[in-house]
């Protein structure tokens, strides 16, 4: 049975004073949120021990926005696997389209950490999603599948979480259409061994959208940027209908 993962991908924003704030607001939320869903905050590493100090008895399990594929050595700037379950993280997002983009990341990169990561114990979130010029020339499909085949080599299936993100719409305001966003998915899904991989939404994932969104039957939960900054909207994604 696929699980329902609705994650928050903090990005370069929150200190560890505005992380300490906003997690006393936003644990008063989760009274009646379904036990069913599992909640994640992937946030800056300066903020990870502490507040990974503060979760202890809560609903969330902390993740991490980086690592490396290496136990140990002279990565400067990198993190490794042991680094994070050390201090209680548990999942950790690899792919993104950002680290893609503007810090090299190949599908090669990508398949290391996602081993490496498993292998420490932790739940990578694999992301995946075309650009806006591929899609518009009908690449979707093809692009996708690439990074799939590329990336979960040796990966094991059943400690995966993968989300699609259109690159299109992350940031911009711009949702992809959720009918579309389902089929995208039932597409990575045809692809995977294992049918049991929950596969999230990620691109401006907004709180008015959030019903519509899970109400479709091949999205198992959404990764969340800019709306999982702000407590009340992040709640209001967490305890959609």
């Amino acid at each position: 049975m696929r699980q329902i993962i609705i994650a928050g991908n903090w990005k370069m924003y929150k200190t560890v004073r505005d992380a300490s704030e906003f997690l006393q607001e936003f644990l008063q939320h989760l009274e009646h949120t379904p036990e069913g869903r599992e909640i994640v905050l992937c946030i800056p590493a300066t903020s990870l021990w502490v507040i990974s100090k503060s979760l202890h008895g809560s609903r969330i399990r902390l993740g991490a926005q980086n690592v490396h594929w290496e136990e140990e050595g002279a990565f400067t700037g990198e993190i490794a696997p042991g680094m994070l379950t050390e201090i209680g993280v548990r999942y950790v997002v690899v792919g993104h389209s950002e680290r893609r983009q503007y810090f090299g990341e190949t599908d090669e990169t990508v398949n290391k950490r996602l081993i490496a990561a498993q292998k420490a114990g932790l739940k990578p979130i694999l992301c995946v999603g075309e650009t806006k010029a591929q899609r518009d020339s009908g690449e979707t499909e093809k692009i996708i599948i690439s990074q799939l085949e590329k990336g979960l080599p040796g990966v094991d299936l059943a400690q995966l979480v993968i989300a699609y993100e259109p690159i299109w719409a992350i940031g911009t305001g711009d949702t992809c259409e959720v009918k579309e966003a389902n089929r995208v998915i039932g597409v990575i899904r045809s692809q995977l061994s294992n049918p049991d991989v929950p596969i999230q939404y990620g691109g401006s994932v907004k709180p008015n959208l959030i019903d519509e969104i899970m109400a479709q039957p091949e999205i198992d939960g959404v990764l969340v940027g800019g709306a999982s900054l702000v407590p009340q909207d992040f709640a209001r994604i967490v305890n959609y209908f």
